[in-house]
């Protein structure tokens, strides 16, 4: 079977970091077919990025008013002319082996959408490895996403490195929702119609994510909202482990009180915050072999939690004010910054 890969990058105001993620995609062993670039209404445009690499790949450049992630992907879904598409966050990079592993596994056991890994270059700063530390750790909420199956189901692919066949596309169309989520909802409806879905480990990138904590921080309390946003569309998605970021925030904010109610409460409440970051700091070290990076982590862990935490809770209060069967498409909401 002879496969074509269109690859697919929305933009925003990004065009360092998509001069990067195009300069990685030339050093594939097994090259792309196509790249589509769709610019969201950036005031900090990529077309003379593009331009640049116009000798060395097959891309496409297109500019559109700003809509959000989803609706930038769909944009790009329906120019897109090969039969798999890929998707890829614009600061992201990809290692040379990437497209030759995807369709090595492809080619033997047939998936109609995929994720892959992400991890942390050499190359990345103290702060970024941190940041891809915390959300791949077993110790939060991270370690989820480098699961083969999604809690209690199927493995749920995550837009920031997907792909999908063009069927996949014709069946169920693209993004229905832009924002808050639009990834989750999109892996739930490939799941739902039947298609095959699996983690892909030998495809990961080198995801740079954020590079400070308050970034990193506002992330987050975008992702906790996504999260409640999700179940106005499917309720039962909703689950006891996605409110562990929101027990350990209101844990955290609480400890002072424990004090006014007793000394020992207190005592023990920040013993077992003491014995969680050690947990994490020794983890850390042991991957990443740098006590900087491992201390980092920490603080990484808490901004990750607690971020989540703020986010899930605030949306959460204003989901139960909300009239019943009110759903939220998320059009009106910025990127994460």
């Amino acid at each position: 079977m002879i496969l074509r890969f269109s690859v697919i990058i929305p933009v925003y105001n990004r065009p360092d970091e998509l001069r990067e993620l195009l300069d990685s995609l030339c050093r594939q062993t097994r090259m792309p077919d196509e790249i589509v670039v769709v610019e969201d209404g950036s005031v900090n445009r990529a077309d003379g990025v593009v331009e640049s690499f116009k000798n060395r790949l097959n891309i496409h450049y297109y500019f559109k008013p700003n809509s959000g992630q989803g609706f930038t992907r769909n944009y790009g879904f329906e120019r897109a002319t090969s039969d798999y598409f890929v998707i890829f966050d614009s600061d992201a990079l990809v290692p040379p082996h990437y497209f030759e592993a995807v369709e090595r596994h492809l080619q033997t056991d047939w998936l109609d959408a995929y994720g892959g890994p992400d991890a942390a270059h050499p190359n990345f700063t103290p702060i970024q490895k941190a940041i891809s530390y915390s959300m791949t750790s077993p110790f939060t909420t991270g370690g989820i996403r480098g699961s083969k199956k999604n809690l209690g189901g199927k493995y749920h692919p995550r837009s920031f490195n997907m792909g999908f066949s063009r069927k996949v596309y014709e069946t169920i169309g693209g993004y229905k929702i832009s924002r808050m989520g639009e990834d989750i909802e999109f892996a739930i409806r490939i799941i739902e119609t039947g298609f095959k879905t699996g983690l892909l480990p030998d495809a990961f990138i080198y995801h740079k994510r954020r590079t400070s904590l308050g970034q990193f921080y506002r992330q987050l309390r975008f992702f906790g909202r996504a999260r409640i946003n999700i179940a106005r569309f499917y309720p039962s998605e909703l689950r006891l482990v996605h409110t562990f970021p929101a027990l350990f925030t209101l844990f955290v904010f609480s400890v002072p009180i424990w004090w006014l109610i007793h000394p020992v409460l207190f005592g023990l409440a920040v013993s077992a915050l003491l014995v969680f970051s050690g947990l994490i700091l020794l983890d850390a070290y042991r991957k990443e072999k740098s006590w900087k990076v491992a201390f980092l982590s920490v603080e990484a862990a808490f901004v990750q939690l607690i971020g989540y935490g703020i986010g899930f809770l605030t949306e959460g209060w204003k989901r139960l004010r909300e009239p019943k069967g009110h759903q939220e498409t998320g059009a009106n909401l910025e990127y994460p910054s």
